[in-house]
């Protein structure tokens, strides 16, 4: 399995528009949080991420979330 890359040890907070998201989830973008395709050569893939309205986000930036793509605070214990 590939190794998941550590961006940054916090959330990032971004408000959003309505639409779908590609939440990059190796940690390799150079667009975080969101995916470039610098997954490509890896076992992992960004996850696809639906939003109805806008809003404020906090995509996970430790790539370790256990909440999918948004922050659950698993940052603290890396």
């Amino acid at each position: 399995m590939s190794e998941k890359l550590i961006p940054q040890k916090s959330p990032y907070v971004i408000e959003v528009e309505p639409g779908r998201y590609a939440w990059c989830a190796c940690g390799r973008s150079q667009n975080q949080p969101y995916c470039d395709g610098s997954h490509k050569g890896t076992d992992l893939s960004p996850i696809m991420e639906k939003v109805e309205e806008k809003k404020r986000v906090a995509w996970c930036g430790c790539k370790h979330s256990n909440n999918g793509p948004f922050c659950d605070g698993s940052h603290k214990s890396i």
